[in-house]
């Protein structure tokens, strides 16, 4: 059985037992719940909101990382305009511990 969730402007295909890093979460959240888009088990696929209307995924944060360093510069010639910059997102790691459908 797995099922495909939406996080942070993604989607994830999960499965039971599963650790996967997604972008930060909001709060200070242990537990969460998704509302699956899609629900697999076997032969039986749950596709329309009527179908996945008691669907849930639930999932707990295990930890907080953070990805690699993104780094960028800009100028602009004849006039000395030079800017640097740098980004390093945060993520969350969750581990998927049911899917209820």
């Amino acid at each position: 059985m797995y099922a495909v969730i939406r996080t942070g402007g993604k989607q994830y295909r999960v499965e039971q037992g599963e650790r996967l890093a997604v972008e930060r979460l909001p709060g200070n959240t242990e537990e969460i719940e998704f509302s699956p888009l899609l629900l697999v088990d076997g032969d039986r696929v749950l596709a329309t909101p009527a179908d996945l209307s008691g669907a849930s995924v639930s999932a707990r944060v295990v930890g907080e990382s953070a990805g690699p360093k993104i780094t960028g510069f800009t100028y602009k010639n004849k006039t000395n305009q030079r800017k640097r910059w740098g980004h390093r997102q945060h993520y969350a790691t969750i581990e998927i511990t049911a899917i209820n459908g």
